[in-house]
């Protein structure tokens, strides 16, 4: 079963970073400072680790091999997490503009396809590394907790963009 107060507080503090990410890119004149961002950042990173410790129910063995997994596997979804920040900026710059061209919107459009792409590769790359450390039923666990979390993250975002005009 999985732990659901875990996932509500993990929800309420992604919120908080889709606000400070989303938001000031597209208010003019605002902007969140870096400090504040890694505070958001490390807390984040700190409750996710939390919700995946409580609700992954893993024995100490799997625990010693799986945490280096995991951590190598936030440090590669990290650098999907700068495309993504450096997306909404780019569509930030073109909405506070006026309007998006319809260069520009394909130019975006391309970009977050590829993100999703990259994404999906990555999450496939790590199956097999997990595998190594886990029996199937946890991987599938693991990967089940990683696309909640990925699906709150992107439930806050859109939530917080507006659409092109």
């Amino acid at each position: 079963m999985i732990n659901k107060n875990a996932f509500d507080m993990l929800r309420a503090v992604l919120l908080l970073l889709a606000a400070m990410v989303a938001m000031p890119a597209f208010s003019a004149g605002h902007t969140a400072g870096s400090s504040d961002m890694e505070i958001a950042r490390e807390k984040i990173k700190a409750d996710k680790k939390f919700v995946v410790a409580k609700n992954m129910e893993l024995t100490e063995e799997e625990g010693k091999k799986f945490w280096p997994v995991y951590e190598a596997y936030q440090e590669d979804l990290q650098k999907i997490n700068q495309r993504i920040l450096k997306l909404i900026n780019e569509y930030a710059d073109a909405y506070n503009k006026g309007q998006v061209t319809d260069a520009t919107a394909r130019k975006l459009t391309e970009e977050a396809i590829d993100i999703e792409h990259d994404e999906a590769s990555l999450k496939k790359s790590y199956v097999p590394k997990l595998s190594k450390v886990l029996p199937g039923v946890k991987v599938a666990r693991y990967i089940q907790i990683e696309n909640k979390v990925r699906a709150i993250v992107r439930y806050e975002l859109a939530s917080a963009i507006p659409l092109a005009y």
